[in-house]
């Protein structure tokens, strides 16, 4: 739309869908060339493309710590980098609780957690606390585990390295006290999805991105100090605040360090019309079909001095 050529280069474990993607493209009538596609390990040709003196932008969606090689790489290069995140749900003590569950929970556990949008941490206020998780318990235990082939809402994980991943950072947590108060169940590769209770600030779940099926409830005392949580950690991808006052929220809002917040509703990408962007560790520059086609655009400014030129007739 902004008039480059482009060339995609998938992420290796998920070729194979942005392979069905650019076949379908071309299956549109575009003009050979306008786009490419490349597969294969980053660390092999990766450099090469983001070094290479024909490329003028780079639009990157992935890990963090790609994301910062990719920013050392590409000096003098346009980057947009979409990173990780460990996206907080805050709730506060007058928040409708079903409207708050039902959030979480597709929020953390849709696409088993492989989202950097998904609710990755829950900070609730001690008062409603033992209520919230109450509610949160069968809602988790409702959720199917198995093929998506069946429908299920927990899959397999991209790969057992992933799974064993989210395994140590459950095993972490429950060493160090958290109460497991469903999941922790494993055969192979996938793992049911996992609420652990009493998370506190020592354990790896309360500040890794673990892209998987387990969320954290961290309980705090105000609403200053799940700010204060929610901004220690070195990501500021999105975030949620669930409450019934508006004032609060939006104060709420504007205290957390994210490239968006949600107002009693989960995190997610959003409409292709609404910026998406991250800040810190979790991305640079904005995407979205205005601020994309900006991004990948390069102004150019004429500026005629009318009075020392001819104008044709």
């Amino acid at each position: 739309m902004a008039g480059n050529a482009v060339i995609f280069k998938p992420a290796t474990q998920g070729a194979v869908s942005g392979i069905k993607l650019i076949e379908a493209l071309a299956d549109t009538g575009l003009p050979k060339g306008l786009l490419s596609l490349i597969t294969g390990h980053g660390s092999v040709i990766g450099d090469y493309l983001i070094e290479h003196p024909g490329i003028n932008m780079i639009s990157f969606t992935g890990s963090t710590q790609t994301g910062q090689r990719l920013s050392q790489k590409s000096i003098m290069i346009p980057l947009v980098l979409e990173l990780g995140g460990k996206d907080p749900a805050i709730v506060c003590a007058d928040a409708d609780l079903d409207t708050t569950v039902s959030n979480i929970v597709s929020g953390a556990f849709s696409y088993s957690g492989q989202r950097c949008t998904a609710v990755k941490r829950v900070l609730v206020d001690d008062k409603i606390a033992d209520e919230l998780v109450a509610k949160l318990k069968p809602a988790v235990n409702a959720l199917t585990v198995g093929s998506p082939d069946a429908n299920n809402t927990v899959v397999p994980l991209i790969s057992d390295k992933a799974a064993d991943f989210v395994q140590n950072l459950i095993d972490d947590a429950l060493a160090k006290g958290a109460t497991l108060v469903t999941g922790n169940k494993r055969q192979g590769n996938p793992l049911a999805p996992t609420l652990l209770d009493n998370v506190t600030e020592d354990m790896d779940v309360a500040w890794i991105e673990p892209f998987g099926p387990v969320l954290p409830i961290m309980r705090v005392p105000s609403t200053d100090e799940a700010i204060r949580i929610a901004n220690k950690s070195k990501f500021g991808l999105q975030a949620s605040v669930f409450a019934q006052e508006l004032d609060e929220a939006l104060k709420i809002a504007g205290g957390v360090e994210a490239g968006t917040v949600q107002v009693n509703g989960r995190p997610e990408r959003g409409p292709d019309n609404f910026p998406f962007l991250g800040v810190k560790a979790s991305g640079m520059g904005t995407q979205g079909v205005h601020n994309s086609i900006l991004s990948m655009s390069r102004e150019k400014l004429t500026v005629i001095n009318l009075k020392s030129v001819k104008q044709g007739g």
